[in-house]
């Protein structure tokens, strides 16, 4: 076995005997490309088998600086995150790869680490120009379901699902105050957002002010694009990246999923949409990808081309806010 992973061989070794048992022997360890704030890799074993070795080392997140300095109740890293929503996500029926053994011990690292069932198939993105159109329908219509069966799962107060206090601020006011962080990160870097510094924070402040207060918060994913869905050999999806699933504004996942999904979208549309939030939301996204994007070019994202391509795109999308003096 090639040993290129977190875990030492022989600790690897015992971890997955004692998990899986004694007949489970590792042939091959493969880093997968792309994650910005876990590290994923995929075990094959010499009798067939395969899963997933999900790492949260906080050292290899591009996020890091944010994390540390984080409201604790804003937060989406963390392997407790992980374990707490996927025992959500499963008793709530909704899909999710299985959680094999989730190790929070740090007796021998300074990391948590976890075994996750390995869905074998691709993501949804790779449905896009699917050429069987039957197939593709089939599948976002399953996806469309599973969406609004999470979003269906409400409660009277935001916040992650084993949250037990309330958060002292509304779903808008915690956004707003990261889309500020956002501006003001950009616009040291890039000349397009300082020259239009105030006009963003006013459509903002004018997009946050429309919105009417509301007691029922649906179960969203948080960060819901087409590469967060894995699909099986039969069709099923399977939702990943779990940390940030909250109770929040169901506007907030439906202006994501309505950029990332494009056409697809149509799928998973809903009529009863507050037109403020998503609005809102949908500003909100713009800025907070400028931020991210960027953030990911400073500390050495491996894929240069596509944090590029995010900043270059929410910039255009944001500026369209000032420009126009409408919301879009």
């Amino acid at each position: 076995m090639e040993n290129a992973c977190h875990l030492s061989e022989a600790d690897l070794t015992n971890y997955t005997k004692q998990v899986f048992g004694s007949d489970y022997a590792i042939s091959q360890i493969t880093r997968l490309n792309g994650g910005a704030q876990k590290v994923v890799y995929q075990l094959d074993f010499l009798n067939g088998f395969s899963c997933m070795l999900y790492v949260w080392d906080l050292s290899m997140n591009y996020f890091r600086e944010e994390i540390e300095h984080s409201d604790h109740d804003m937060r989406s890293y963390g392997a407790d995150l992980f374990g707490e929503n996927n025992r959500v996500l499963t008793q709530l029926g909704i899909p999710t790869p299985e959680l094999y053994n989730l190790n929070l011990e740090r007796r021998e690292y300074a990391f948590d680490y976890a075994l996750v069932e390995r869905i074998g198939g691709g993501k949804a993105e790779d449905y896009f120009a699917h050429p069987d159109t039957a197939e593709q329908q089939r599948l976002f219509r399953r996806i469309g379901e599973m969406i609004a069966n999470m979003h269906d799962c409400a409660r009277d107060v935001h916040g992650r699902p084993g949250q037990i206090k309330p958060p002292q601020k509304s779903c808008q006011q915690e956004l707003v105050d990261n889309a500020l962080r956002q501006i003001t990160y950009a616009a040291s870097y890039l000349p397009e957002i300082a020259a239009a510094q105030e006009g963003l924070m006013s459509v903002l402040q004018e997009c946050s002010s429309r919105i009417r207060p509301r007691t029922s918060y649906g179960l969203i994913h948080g960060e819901l694009g087409p590469d967060h869905i894995l699909v099986n050999a039969n069709l099923e999806p399977y939702l990943i990246d779990i940390e940030g699933v909250t109770y929040f504004d169901i506007e907030h996942e439906h202006s994501f999923l309505e950029f990332r999904f494009g056409e697809h979208y149509r799928y998973f549309r809903q009529d009863h949409l507050d037109p403020d939030r998503m609005a809102f939301y949908r500003l909100h996204h713009h800025l907070s990808l400028i931020g991210g994007g960027l953030k990911l070019l400073h500390r050495g994202f491996p894929d240069r081309q596509l944090a590029q391509g995010i900043v270059d795109h929410h910039l255009k999308c944001a500026l369209k806010y000032v420009h126009n003096r409408q919301i879009l």
